[in-house]
């Protein structure tokens, strides 16, 4: 079977995954965090096996090699042992890159020029491929774009009512983002229920970190919720989504600059400019004590998921599947139950027990018999980029 490396390059991190795109099968998997920040930190999983290591990682290739020496420790050469290829997470694809690209000189220098529209991500994601691609240099490097699944929408909803010349001149269009997400997620809500994507109007909610929507007619996204760049949208941990652009022109106008508004922007909004968090799990804890910020923001965070929700279900017009997915869709059962509260008489339910229940899987948490299915999925961004990096490699 084929083995196929996937790096997941944040900032200061490093996800990866060894499988068998065939099988899906996980081989080995870890998590490189603070690279760069002199205290860095290693977990490394082979099967049973878990191995924990602290030390200072300057960069993300420092990091790659403790992951490689990792691998050989609980039984893989990595450099040996044939990788069908390596599979990269980037943000941003552009109107350039809509479909897995394997990754050469010039796809790197794009992927690079196309930062400015993802600045939290694709300079670490073309870290990673840097990386990646001097210590394996015999084994194809391919890029999977998280705007791919979302550049097919109707011109409609990619379209920002804005002078036409200056958006073509600058690329300005809504490119969605989680693509490779919302179409794992999508496709295996059809396989659980044992229909045709084609048969399905489906809203998919992924609610992590960061944090999107989409509305899916017959397998093919119509609508998402990021735009531009990941800001714009649902609620997140340190971006805020929708805003007024006015806000923009009044802070420029009264002097921060522009480099603090993107700071502001992309790392201090959010959950965390209203809580003090931007991981959820904390939010809950603060909102149980009684944290009139954090009760805030989690209601804030709620009204956002339900206006979506309502816009995409009459865009619509039916829909047969809601699902939730990512950390927070897949692990806060009061998420769940409080953006759907209300709306029987549309047909959409959630079943209390099977909301709360322990189960990991995918599953069912719409109670039998309801118009609408409401489902959780866990998604496997990996697989899906694993099982691209083959279909690239074979042609």
């Amino acid at each position: 079977m084929s083995t196929v490396l996937v790096l997941n390059s944040g900032s200061s991190s490093l996800k990866y995954q060894l499988l068998h795109p065939e099988s899906g099968e996980v081989l080995a998997s870890g998590l490189v965090e603070r690279i760069g920040e002199g205290d860095g930190r290693v977990e490394h999983r082979t099967g049973d096996r878990e191995v924990r290591r602290e030390l200072a990682i300057p960069d993300h290739e420092a990091g790659l090699k403790v992951a490689f020496d990792l691998f050989a420790e609980t039984g893989y050469d990595l450099v040996g042992a044939g990788l069908t290829a390596v599979g990269h997470r980037v943000v941003h694809g552009g109107e350039v890159f809509y479909r897995p690209t394997l990754v050469d000189d010039e796809v790197l220098a794009t992927i690079t020029e196309l930062a400015e529209l993802a600045p939290l991500h694709n300079p670490a994601n073309r870290t990673g491929i840097e990386s990646a691609r001097r210590l394996l240099p015999e084994v194809p490097q391919v890029a999977v774009f998280d705007t791919a699944f979302f550049h097919g929408l109707p011109a409609a909803a990619r379209t920002y009512a804005l002078d036409t010349a200056t958006a073509e001149r600058y690329g300005i269009r809504r490119y969605g983002f989680h693509g490779t997400s919302h179409e794992y997620v999508s496709g295996q809500v059809a396989l659980l229920l044992g229909r045709e994507q084609a048969e399905l109007n489906q809203i998919v909610f992924h609610l992590g970190n960061g944090a999107s929507a989409s509305a899916i007619r017959g397998g093919r996204a119509v609508d998402t919720s990021m735009g531009l760049t990941p800001l714009e949208g649902l609620v997140m941990g340190t971006r805020g989504g929708d805003i007024d652009p006015g806000v923009l022109t009044h802070l420029l106008r009264n002097g921060v600059a522009v480099d603090e508004v993107d700071r502001l922007l992309n790392r201090e909004s959010g959950l965390k400019g209203l809580a003090g968090v931007n991981d959820f799990r904390e939010l809950r804890k603060l909102v149980e004590a009684e944290d009139a910020g954090a009760r805030l923001a989690y209601e804030v965070y709620v009204h956002r998921l339900r206006r979506y929700l309502g816009a995409y279900l009459v865009e619509l017009g039916a829909v047969q599947a809601i699902t939730f997915t990512a950390g927070v869709g897949e692990h806060d059962s009061g998420v769940r139950a409080d953006a759907l509260a209300g709306l029987e008489r549309y047909g959409i339910a959630v079943d209390p027990e099977r909301n709360i229940a322990k189960e990991r899987g995918a599953r069912v948490i719409s109670p039998d018999g309801a118009e609408v299915t409401v489902l959780v999925v866990p998604t496997n961004e990996e697989l899906a980029i694993a099982r691209a990096a083959v279909a690239v490699v074979d042609g």
